[in-house]
């Protein structure tokens, strides 16, 4: 069994809990609370996934196929450059839409988010044309 995978689960309970209790007591704002509520959900799924890989082999072994399979690891890779690329034209037709409609603070924030993606797959690229 991973304990340092149950510890760090624990961490995001005990922190979810702590903001949530914050924001209860409205000593923080709603988004903290919801923050905490959130870190909690993730602390809770993430060790009930470790406790079923430990205790049902039917599922971990699923699992094994799962994440080592090559067919379905293409599919992730394609699924998130087609992710990726229609991030980029939504959010560049955003930019544009909001700047007709006179946001220009969202226009400036979604022209933004498109040339940081686009930079970060340059990035991306160069490291792994090094790599490979």
């Amino acid at each position: 069994m991973n304990h340092k995978r149950l510890i760090a689960d624990a961490i995001y309970v005990f922190l979810g809990a702590i903001l949530l209790c914050l924001g209860i007591a409205e000593v923080v704002d709603a988004f903290w609370s919801g923050m905490g509520s959130a870190l909690i959900a993730v602390g809770v799924m993430h060790a009930l996934r470790h406790f079923r890989l430990h205790n049902d082999e039917d599922y971990r072994e699923k699992m094994k196929v799962e994440t080592t399979d090559e067919r379905l690891q293409f599919l992730r890779l394609k699924a998130w450059g087609w992710a990726g690329y229609l991030f980029v034209l939504i959010s560049a037709v955003c930019a544009i839409v909001f700047k007709l409609l006179g946001q220009d603070l969202l226009s400036v924030a979604a022209g933004g988010a498109v040339c940081l993606l686009i930079v970060l797959y340059w990035f991306s690229y160069l490291v792994l044309r090094k790599k490979y």
